[in-house]
């Protein structure tokens, strides 16, 4: 570790702790030490951040890093190396790995793969039920002990209502939260949006009713017991609408969203190309609006990936034969800040969807750049354009829908724990 890293000249933007100016940030043994001009670092390295954003490392709720298991598809190392390519400095894995991450055992072996990648850091999501079944709870209590940030069964939907009741009492004795895919079995062999396009080309669809109603009976849920649920990559008006309705009875849900769920719509299916087939489907302009309107009022907390690596021979197949996913952590950041140029929210709002709003669901060490937080940062510059060539990424993935498009804004630097883990110019 350097013991102490000056950054100067930065436009530094800290939403927890309202902080927006140009100045100076000095970090020491791995803590922010002090913020303001004419910083000395005595012997510090410094890196020189003018005309660069200097904000709390980014924070993502929602990755799917495949190992243990699918380890050609991506490892947690090339997963973390990743993260800190695209400026997070802290992700969460969801549990659908082979084995899958339902007991203690698993969850530390994912700890301490997390910790040997040297780059971003790595919490396990560990399953709410014994081998994402649905029908027999798993080791709560020994994945919390073991490292365990919260529970989900992601990829699947919790179906039955008495388990998932259970999940959220049982979850809220070790003061974990638990995250609902929410997709009812209407959306049974399902490959696309259930719409204007799925019928015109005879693809079968998914329907919007289908997250809108499991989103509902969490919601419901959540009201009767008074405990938290957290909702995945929601991607309906319907769904928006509901949480802001929960958030006014101030009942505690809260959700996150993908960067491309508010930037793509169906019409990108009409290409066939599997690239643009996830899970949730690319929906409508309609829904499309709503969630921008959920960021832009607060109702929608974070930004997150859902980053779901596959190997390109999986998804060079037919539409329907294809997986559902896409890699995201290293073109979240542009797709995001276009928001920012859309007027849609502010580059303060943004920055806090992506790090102190994610954090505090999870109760997550940084998303603050506070005297004495975790230095925890990441250094972008959000006018560089550059052009999406998925062959460069660090992820092991290259199954990206925005391949060869010119997106603006890219990460420079990302520091974790005071230590520099990404800085390919070598500023």
């Amino acid at each position: 570790m350097s013991s102490s890293i000056l950054i100067k000249n930065g436009h530094v933007i800290d939403p927890a702790s309202g902080l927006d100016e140009k100045t100076d940030l000095l970090i020491t043994n791995g803590k922010v030490a002090s913020i303001g001009d004419n910083q000395e670092g005595n012997g510090a390295k410094v890196i020189d951040a003018s005309g660069l954003i200097v904000s709390p490392g980014f924070v993502d709720l929602h990755v799917h890093f495949r190992e243990p298991g699918y380890e050609y598809k991506e490892t947690i190392k090339s997963g973390a190396m990743s993260a800190v390519a695209g400026g997070f400095s802290s992700v969460c894995c969801m549990a659908n790995t082979s084995p899958v991450n339902d007991n203690g055992t698993v969850t530390s072996e994912i700890v301490k793969k997390g910790l040997e990648a040297k780059a971003a850091r790595v919490y396990p999501i560990g399953a709410v039920s014994k081998n994402l079944d649905g029908k027999e709870l798993a080791e709560i209590g020994e994945m919390k002990e073991a490292g365990a940030v919260a529970i989900s069964d992601d990829g699947k939907c919790v179906l039955n209502p008495k388990m998932i009741r259970s999940a959220m009492e049982y979850a809220s004795m070790f003061g974990l939260t638990v995250i609902e895919h929410c997709e009812d079995e209407s959306a049974k062999d399902g490959v696309i949006n259930e719409g204007e396009v799925s019928a015109r080309f005879g693809i079968k669809g998914i329907p919007p009713t289908a997250e809108d109603s499991i989103a509902s009976r969490n919601i419901v849920i959540s009201a009767y017991t008074g405990l938290p649920t957290h909702l995945a990559h929601i991607s309906t008006k319907g769904t928006v609408d509901a949480v802001r309705l929960a958030k006014a009875k101030g009942l505690k849900v809260t959700c996150e969203v993908t960067p491309h769920h508010f930037t793509i719509t169906e019409d990108e299916l009409e290409s066939f190309d599997t690239n643009f087939k996830m899970n949730p489907p690319l929906r409508t302009k309609e829904d499309l609006k709503a969630i921008k309107e959920g960021l832009k009022d607060g109702t929608i907390d974070c930004i997150a990936t859902d980053h779901a690596p596959h190997a390109s021979w999986e998804k060079e197949v037919e539409l329907d034969k294809a997986p559902f996913g896409i890699v995201g952590l290293e073109t979240a950041l542009p797709l995001s800040l276009k928001l920012v140029e859309e007027g849609v929210i502010s580059l303060t709002q943004m920055i806090a969807l992506l790090t102190c709003r994610p954090s505090a669901i999870f109760n997550l060490p940084g998303g603050s750049l506070k005297k004495g937080s975790p230095a925890d940062i990441c250094i972008f510059d959000s006018q560089k354009k550059w052009i999406v060539e998925p062959e460069k990424f660090l992820s092991k993935g290259r199954n990206s829908p925005f391949n060869g498009k010119t997106l603006k804004g890219k990460n420079i630097v990302t520091i974790v724990d005071g230590n520099i883990v990404y800085n390919p110019a070598n500023l």
